[in-house]
């Protein structure tokens, strides 16, 4: 697995400002915004979720439709959220779609194991592939999560870095806009994160 940042389809300006626009009038009570933004995030959403499936041998446009589907309905139930901008959206998604698929990998462990809980962190992981992770094996997928929660305990900027790059695909610009830092702060603690990943998944 390799960390490789991949756009999730960025738009023009004027496009992500209508969804900034719609995002903040959906929070702050406006139903029919939620009807408008639909059709906006809706493919974006299924391109993220290309963005995990795409190395699924069999089914992947049923296993997309039902990450995007399920990804949706879960925006859709969150209650509560300052939704800053379009980045902040798709953030927010990609957390989302890595909860689903950790969820559904860790669920598909306990059948097989009956519960117990045999994998090891010991697999070699290249992490300029990292976003790769939900189309390998489930053993991996549930490391890595493993190893972020972790991270985030330790640093939780830095954790949040990794998440919203390598996960989201999201710049080093709209990373900074999302956390309210420099650029220059992000790929600093991208740096740092990756070395830390990387000492803790191949150790």
């Amino acid at each position: 697995m390799a960390v490789k940042i991949v756009s999730v389809g960025r738009s023009s300006a004027s496009r992500s400002g209508q969804i900034t626009g719609l995002l903040r009038a959906w929070a702050a009570g406006d139903a029919a915004a939620l009807d408008r933004l639909t059709p906006l995030v809706y493919p974006e959403l299924r391109r993220l979720a290309r963005h995990y499936m795409r190395r699924e041998a069999s089914g992947n446009t049923l296993q997309t439709t039902a990450l995007v589907h399920e990804a949706y309905l879960r925006l859709v139930d969150a209650a509560g959220v300052d939704w800053q901008d379009r980045a902040h959206f798709f953030a927010v998604s990609a957390q989302m779609m890595r909860r689903i698929l950790v969820d559904a990998a860790r669920a598909r462990g306990s059948a097989k194991r009956g519960g117990g809980r045999h994998w090891s962190h010991s697999t070699a992981v290249n992490l300029d592939n990292i976003a790769d992770v939900g189309a390998q094996r489930d053993a991996e997928l549930i490391a890595l999560d493993d190893a972020l929660n972790v991270l985030a305990q330790m640093n939780p900027r830095h954790a949040r870095v990794v998440e919203l790059r390598s996960f989201g695909g999201l710049n080093v610009e709209e990373t900074a806009s999302v956390l309210k830092i420099s650029p220059q702060t992000v790929m600093r603690d991208w740096k740092l994160a990756k070395a830390w990943l990387r000492r803790e998944l191949t150790r």
